[in-house]
């Protein structure tokens, strides 16, 4: 299924030289994504997103306009005195990817968090089949 490929640039934009130095700079992850491995089964497929240290209400998954985005925010602050020195530092990062929903059952999807690993179910839709329809004559 093509359509839960996520949403990237185009191979020829205008961003193509900043992706590649990016891609050098960072080992390939820009910082606001997070690692997913999607498979497919008989009657749907089940996405496992990597977001350790976060808790279940870091995380937030969404569905609007055919796309399913998952978020996650972390906020995470220490500080440390010592003698006359003292030292605060603040980490905050938002990580976030969104994916197509074409031929997904979008009000049957359902998630759950366990371990650092999000793991999302996403239904195939069903075939419509042709209703059959009897047409009036007139006259």
């Amino acid at each position: 299924m093509f359509g839960m490929i996520p949403f990237t640039r185009e191979e020829n934009s205008i961003w193509n030289d900043w992706n590649n130095l990016e891609k050098s700079l960072f080992g390939g992850f820009s910082g606001n994504q997070f690692r997913c491995d999607i498979r497919e089964e008989d009657d749907r497929y089940v996405m496992e997103a990597e977001l350790p240290g976060f808790s279940k209400e870091d995380i937030s998954i969404d569905v609007q306009d055919g796309r399913l985005t998952i978020s996650a925010k972390h906020d995470e602050q220490s500080e440390e005195k010592k003698d006359n020195y003292l030292r605060r530092e603040r980490h905050t990062g938002t990580f976030c990817r969104s994916f197509d929903l074409s031929g997904i059952a979008a009000d049957q999807i359902t998630a759950a968090y366990q371990n650092g690993i999000l793991e999302v179910q996403l239904p195939k839709e069903q075939a419509k089949l042709p209703e059959k329809r009897t047409i009036a004559i007139e006259g």
